[in-house]
This record gives C-alpha cells, structure tokens and sequence, in this order.
C-alpha cells in the first residue's frame, strides 16, 4: 500500500514503465505470443492503478489536505 508522497511517486513512474513495457511486449509479439507475459504486465499495472486510487481517495478524506 501506498503511505506517504515518496511512494506514491515511485508507484507512478513504475506505472510508466509497466506501460511502456506492455507495449514492448505487443509490438514485438503478435496476437496469441507471450499472452502469459502480457497478462502478468496488466495485472501489475491493474494493480497499481488501485493502489494509486485509494491514496487518492486517502487524501481527499484528509482534513488537512485542503
């Protein structure tokens, strides 16, 4: 999980990097090739842009983040 602003940016960047990593993986392989891989890579960015979410939602809940 997600705590504090240093982690929240390290989770993005390594978003960045799952995403450009999953588009590696479509243009060198075609429909039906290394599926496994790809899943795994969704999943990963799937899973993060949910991490990602919930601190957001922290935050807004927070009386002093206004």
């Amino acid at each position: 999980m997600i705590a504090n602003t240093t982690e929240y940016a390290k989770a993005e960047e390594e978003l960045l990097l799952l995403t450009e990593r999953l588009q590696r993986l479509q243009q060198s392989h075609p429909f039906g090739e290394r599926g496994f891989a790809k899943a795994g890579v969704r999943k990963m960015i799937a899973r993060l842009h949910e991490e990602l979410a919930i601190y957001e939602g922290s935050q807004e809940l927070r009386p002093d983040s206004k």
